[in-house]
């Protein structure tokens, strides 16, 4: 899952650069939730088939929606996906707000806002409802 429209998604140039090794199937998806409260069916997802087995998705979902990832790629393979759904492994981002060092940062009761909120926020593989022994987050922070 990525934030990114065309390049390569961070968290696979991550897993590449450490692990030295790239998955045989690939499916990169974004997905970007609208201002409208729900979003038809046929307009759900789109796929592009860039190479033999590495498929780039993108799917959008209303605001009023709760998205449901797995049952998104089980509705993929009617477009022509051909991965295996039963051996999955999602790759999630995980960001942690830490403050400048260098003093050009928010003020620090804005850094301290951001920081709960963030903690509060509900965590993005419940958000997708991804299955939890399919997952593997990767961390990094970022400073503000």
């Amino acid at each position: 899952m990525t934030r990114t429209e065309k390049d390569t998604p961070p968290v696979m140039v991550w897993h590449v650069k450490h692990n030295r090794a790239l998955h045989e199937h690939l499916f990169v998806l974004r997905v970007e939730i609208l201002s409208v409260p729900w979003v038809p069916c046929g307009n759900r997802i789109a796929i592009e088939e860039v190479a033999k087995n590495f498929w780039r998705a993108e799917a959008r979902f209303g605001f009023m929606e709760r998205p449901h990832i797995p049952a998104l790629l089980t509705a993929s393979k009617s477009l022509g996906c051909t991965i295996d759904l039963d051996d999955v492994t999602y790759y999630v981002g995980h960001e942690t707000v830490i403050g400048r060092e260098d003093g050009l940062g928010l003020p620090k009761w804005q850094e301290e806002i951001f920081a709960v909120m963030e903690r509060n926020a509900i965590h993005v593989s419940d958000f997708f409802s991804l299955p939890t022994d399919q997952v593997v987050e990767i961390g990094r922070q970022v400073s503000i």
